[in-house]
């Protein structure tokens, strides 16, 4: 057993003064130190050692968890939260742009952008590749940002999301983001925690020897018609070169399409505009019908129209026959017709008018056959007797 020291047999390290006298003169005689023998904090080795963990704790936390502390210039104060963000190009003092990669119109090509409309149409989760090239070197530590806004007016306050379904599809924890960077495992993403806005960062890199650009590969994981997510409201991708402490350096915008054929819409759009130059869509008015004409004849007198002179409305939107066929394929699936225009690259006009000339040929084959049956099983019970003007001499 340990044993246990006794009062009588512990040694005290300090020869203390026999007491003398009142107990309250010994202890002023203890405690009375000159205030000159008192060490300051600068000289105190218990101060200087805590300052010193102080220090070695704050080295870990920058080197291993990568906290940097933010240091601002004299004259420069930290960005405030912003509720809209500007889409407006700026090129800035680095005369910021960017490029593109033409890939033609073809209908199948992933990812195409059109330099008439500034506007990128891809294929979802297909990447897009972009080129950002600069008159100098950014500051050291400047990063690339990609938000996404709504163009409209009447959206532009709602927060560009994906949709439920393609969100709930997908299992990476940044999956609520819309774009997405593609091939750097330096990207991150971020989510105002006031306007709840969604952004993806990537560090600038500078240019290989030899080349005057960098690229940047974007991808965008919902489609441009998803119901519960963009609901065919068109988009801005906004791309701004930012400082390490988020000052925008430049600036732009471009128009961001994403669905199933690229090209093909790309051909579509830039045709329309083309129609249309000052990019207002111009609205014929409907003329009154002129009052009835007694001295000409009605509609039963007129010459009856002959068979197989229907008009076609399709052709009046330029679907061939396999677009017809895949719009009656679709719908008789249950498609919608935003799901089945989606899916063409038509308008719902196109898909409506199709679907309603195809129920109505149907409906009247059908009804032709329906009563050429009837007439032939009428035939075949029918006895022959001698009221049948066939057998009439």
């Amino acid at each position: 057993m340990m044993e246990v020291p006794n009062i009588h047999t512990v040694q005290l390290n300090q020869n203390l003064p026999p007491v003398q006298g009142p107990i309250k003169d010994v202890w002023h005689s203890v405690i009375s130190v000159p205030m000159g023998t008192i060490p300051t904090n600068s000289e105190d080795p218990q101060h200087q050692a805590g300052r010193q963990d102080e220090l070695v704790n704050k080295r870990v936390q920058t080197e291993r968890f990568g906290e940097k502390p933010l240091v601002l210039p004299a004259d420069v104060s930290a960005p405030a939260c912003v509720t809209i963000p500007e889409t407006t190009d700026y090129p800035g003092e680095y005369d910021f742009q960017l490029r593109f990669h033409d890939a033609g119109t073809t209908k199948s090509v992933p990812s195409t952008f059109s330099e008439s409309l500034n506007k990128l149409f891809c294929q979802l989760a297909k990447t897009s590749r972009i080129e950002v090239v600069v008159s100098k070197e950014p500051p050291q530590g400047a990063v690339l940002r990609a938000t996404a806004v709504y163009k409209k007016a009447e959206h532009v306050a709602e927060v560009v999301r994906r949709c439920a379904q393609h969100e709930d599809e997908d299992i990476v924890e940044h999956r609520s983001h819309l774009i997405r960077v593609e091939g750097n495992e330096r990207a991150q993403y971020f989510e105002d925690p006031h306007t709840k806005r969604q952004s993806v960062t990537v560090p600038y890199e500078a240019p290989q020897s030899g080349s005057e650009k960098t690229t940047v590969l974007l991808s965008f994981m919902c489609n441009s018609s998803c119901m519960k997510g963009m609901n065919r409201r068109p988009i801005l991708t906004i791309l701004t070169l930012e400082t390490q402490e988020g000052l925008v350096l430049g600036r732009r915008s471009f128009e961001v399409r994403i669905c199933a054929w690229p090209g093909r819409d790309r051909k579509t759009d830039e045709a329309n505009k083309e129609k249309t130059p000052n990019g207002i869509k111009q609205i014929k008015k409907r003329k009154s019908a002129p009052p009835p004409d007694k001295t000409s004849p009605t509609k039963s007198e007129s010459a009856p129209s002959k068979k197989g002179e229907t008009k076609d409305v399709s052709d009046l939107h330029g679907l061939c026959d396999f677009d017809r066929g895949q719009i009656v394929i679709s719908r008789r699936l249950g498609l919608s017709p935003f799901q089945t225009a989606d899916l063409v690259g038509c308008s719902r006009a196109a898909v409506v008018s199709v679907y309603k000339q195809w129920c109505k040929e149907t409906k009247a084959t059908n009804q032709e056959q329906v009563q050429l049956e009837l007439s032939d099983t009428q035939g075949e019970n029918a006895e022959p007797n001698g009221d049948d003007p066939q057998l009439k001499p």
